[in-house]
């Protein structure tokens, strides 16, 4: 059944209408908060491990399974968030369920302070994952369905560093964390975590429903479900993106989780002190970032210029590159933390595509449903990744490892070549 909705689109900030400015202001803080809560337990995950493990020192081989066992925890937290939320996005409304993703990640982030053991850590995690990845697909749609259509490439530009942005406040709070006269426990940094949860207040307040939605949700009376992403010329899009998202995002967040603990080994092998591994990685990761966010823009140019499948294709291939680059060869940590591993991060800039691109590939009432199902399944297979690499790579290097991962982002790049470029806009089922 076909949707019409016709109407002026903006072509200045000065056109947009308060409703517009409400959502994108919304779905970008969601975002900044979504990176923030993300990265927080990365730049401290070695450290907190081995003493929630009680552990001698992060070479003890427990600390490194048991730190693969929460991040996997946390990316099929974030997968089955996304495929839930999606749903409830597409039923209950895209700014309702905003405010509930916002509410579940920042007060489960809060949480981990409280964790006494490795499994009581895994646990909030993974509750706080499943209202980052619903965050995601809901925040999309609700641009996708409010904002010009000709803006897309620079509004995913903007999305995704709103997500670098909160990445590198993390990192800016775990090194002023390392400063501090009397450092408090690593746990400490996710009460920073709980802040969030006052933008519920206002999303629900000032942000309205998508016309968009609000006509689809009244033009049927059988609403669509999850297996209809799998039936009629859906179901093809619906297996590309998740083969393309599954291996790009393994791809990525082996990199993303594993880099800083290699890192932080080469630091110590250095001799470097504690205080210091912590810093220099955490500026390590403000570089990686700080790239991210060229990247971020860089990917919108190329997709203006070339459209999203050829612009994906190409990121992706440039991904492979640096990650391959990075870690062909023993390197030191000068030459990766400030050349290598930022360049890794600028081609990251490839996923913020997906954000405007995924969402209008299904129809709208299937929209969060789709876009979160397809992108969150490929954290499903990091988490899978992510146990796989903890198990395999060697304890004191995992440069080997991390070199064999960069083969996923060359998969991701020639799997792209089937990505399609029609999608179902003005569809509501």
């Amino acid at each position: 059944m076909s949707l019409a909705h016709p109407h002026h689109e903006a072509v200045r900030l000065r056109d947009l209408s308060p409703r517009q400015w409400r959502s994108g202001v919304a779905a970008w803080l969601g975002w900044l908060f979504d990176g923030l809560e993300l990265h927080l337990y990365t730049l401290v995950a070695l450290p907190l491990v081995v003493q929630l493990l009680g552990a001698t020192s992060a070479a003890d081989p427990a600390v490194k399974e048991t730190s693969a066992y929460i991040q996997a925890a946390f990316l099929i937290g974030w997968a089955l968030g996304g495929a839930f939320f999606g749903w409830v996005g597409d039923r209950l409304g895209r700014s309702r369920t905003l405010a509930l993703t916002v509410l579940t990640y920042a007060l489960c982030t809060g949480l981990c302070a409280l964790a006494q053991t490795w499994w009581q850590l895994m646990l909030c995690r993974f509750l706080a994952a499943l209202g980052i990845g619903g965050e995601w697909a809901v925040g999309a749609s609700l641009l996708t369905e409010t904002w010009p259509k000709a803006w897309r490439p620079w509004l995913a530009a903007i999305l995704q560093t709103g997500v670098n942005l909160g990445i590198l406040g993390a990192a800016v709070i775990v090194g002023l964390f390392t400063l501090l006269p009397h450092p408090p426990s690593e746990r400490m940094v996710f009460l920073v975590g709980v802040i969030p949860a006052l933008l519920v207040f206002w999303i629900r307040r000032h942000v309205p429903e998508p016309e968009a939605w609000q006509k689809a949700e009244h033009a049927v009376a059988v609403k669509p479900g999850w297996r209809d992403l799998f039936r009629g010329d859906v179901a093809r899009t619906t297996w590309v993106t998740m083969a393309v998202c599954a291996l790009g995002l393994s791809a990525w967040w082996l990199f993303a989780f594993w880099h800083p603990q290699h890192l932080r080994r080469l630091l110590a092998a250095e001799g470097a002190a504690p205080g210091e591994i912590t810093r220099l990685v955490s500026a390590a990761f403000f570089a990686v970032n700080a790239l991210a966010i060229a990247g971020n823009f860089a990917a919108g140019l190329l997709a203006r210029r070339l459209g999203n499948r050829r612009a994906i294709i190409l990121m992706f291939g440039g991904l492979f590159a640096s990650m391959a680059g990075a870690f062909l060869v023993p390197r030191t940590f000068a030459e990766l933390g400030w050349f290598w591993v930022p360049l890794t991060g600028f081609f990251s800039g490839v996923f913020g595509l997906f954000t405007m691109y995924l969402p209008p590939l299904f129809p709208t009432l299937l929209r969060t449903t789709g876009a979160g199902f397809c992108y969150n399944i490929g954290r499903l297979a990091a988490a899978v990744a992510s146990l796989t690499f903890g198990w395999l790579a060697p304890v004191d290097d995992f440069r080997v490892a991390l070199l064999a991962s960069s083969g996923l982002a060359l998969a991701a790049m020639v799997w792209s070549w089937w990505l399609p470029e029609q999608t179902h806009e003005n569809e509501a089922i």
